[in-house]
């Protein structure tokens, strides 16, 4: 996927404008307040999104976890067996 990012001038807000390898566009918005709004953009006008989901803090850390590939725990995990491993190798 490819991925640009851009600040918008005046109000501090960046757009990372996002690609797939199938060539379908989709952005992410961050406000200057920490607001988050999903953009869905069709094959037409490649600068106006056909959706705007507007998600609050909660809503995007939600969907951040549903995107990972591993849940947060399991990664949590595995950071923990890897510093496990480390003390034990530096003993």
């Amino acid at each position: 996927m490819d991925v640009t990012r851009a600040t918008l001038p005046g109000v501090a807000t960046v757009v990372h404008q996002c690609v797939t390898r199938d060539g379908q566009r989709f952005g992410v918005l961050v406000d200057k307040a920490g607001g988050r709004r999903l953009l869905l953009y069709g094959s037409g006008e490649p600068d106006t999104p056909l959706q705007v989901i507007t998600l609050d803090q909660r809503e995007a850390d939600q969907l951040a976890d549903i995107l990972h590939s591993r849940p947060v725990l399991d990664r949590l995990a595995h950071l923990e067996r890897r510093v496990a491993e480390f003390v034990e190798a530096a003993r």
